[in-house]
């Protein structure tokens, strides 16, 4: 289980992320919403254990530690961070990402061999920069779960690549609530589509309410003093 209270971090002039709490299990999927970039890339780098929060808590499986978030989490597609390079072929991507598997589940994991298993042959051609967004998420889940390890999949604005929620909205759907093998997915996006009916949370979600402006008091040069009163009878 993934759980975060009071997670946030601090920026150079405004919160990177302001205080934000959530929770999910395996089997389920969590869309977070934000309206910044770097805001919901800020989440979904301390989700994963990416990145060190300036406060709050954020553990998978009722552990406190980093390095097990880190261990169990997957960071899918995070612009600026780990998302695939344009001048790479699909062939050299998945070459890269499967010799960043742990040695021991790694096993004689080549690209051919792999893509062929996975039916990513036909695009296994292309560039990454000319994937059409539903097997640009397909393809880099797919290599995220490439690790037996893998509980949690963090996908950092899914949405950005297309307005269309069928291009993203159903593979997370499958990937949580797949029998064989369920995972805890959280995807932080601009905005919960119109189908979703499905748990939402919201970054800042746990931001201290702003103060109620205390209500305004009669002006004291506006009163009239005891004396006044008198003279005024």
């Amino acid at each position: 289980m993934l759980s975060a209270l009071q997670l946030h971090a601090k920026g150079r002039r405004d919160p990177l992320l302001p205080p934000t709490s959530l929770a999910l299990g395996r089997g389920e999927l969590l869309l977070v919403t934000g309206d910044r970039q770097d805001q919901r890339t800020a989440l979904s780098l301390l989700l994963s254990g990416r990145m060190k929060a300036s406060g709050g808590q954020a553990g998978w499986d009722n552990s406190p530690r980093t390095k097990q978030l880190r261990l169990a989490a997957a960071l899918v597609d995070s612009p600026g961070v780990n998302e695939p390079e344009e001048h790479l072929s699909v062939r050299d991507l998945v070459t890269e990402d499967l010799a960043l598997i742990p040695r021991r589940y790694r096993g004689a994991l080549l690209s051919g061999p792999w893509l062929k298993v996975n039916r990513f042959e036909d695009i296994a051609g292309l560039w990454t920069e000319q994937l059409e967004p539903r097997r640009r998420l397909e393809l880099l889940t797919a290599l995220a779960l490439a690790n037996p390890r893998t509980d949690l999949l963090v996908v950092d604005s899914p949405d950005r690549h297309s307005a269309d929620e069928l291009t993203w909205l159903p593979r997370l759907q499958q990937l949580a609530y797949d029998g064989g093998r369920p995972l805890a997915v959280v995807a932080a996006v601009s905005a919960v589509p119109g189908s979703w009916d499905g748990p939402v949370a919201a970054i800042g979600n746990a931001a201290p309410e702003p103060a109620p402006a205390a209500e305004a008091g009669p002006d004291p040069e506006n009163q009239e003093t005891p004396l006044e009163t008198e003279v005024a009878k």
